[in-house]
């Protein structure tokens, strides 16, 4: 099974070596904490984190 990485930019959650949302290359192993957001526009929570695509996203990135 392939590892998740995430996205250093936008901390999307990715077993791709590019990132789907930002198209960034700068993936890190080392995360943790998961928030899934199905409709950014009406998710308190995706305003809270800045996030306004749909998708697999780390709480904190290191």
């Amino acid at each position: 099974m392939a590892r998740e990485m995430a996205c250093r930019k936008c901390k999307c959650i990715t077993v791709a070596k590019v990132c789907g949302n930002c198209k960034s290359s700068d993936l890190t192993p080392d995360w943790t904490g998961i928030v899934v957001v199905v409709d950014p526009t009406n998710s308190h929570i995706a305003q809270t984190l800045g996030i306004t695509k749909e998708g697999k996203y780390a709480l904190k990135v290191t």
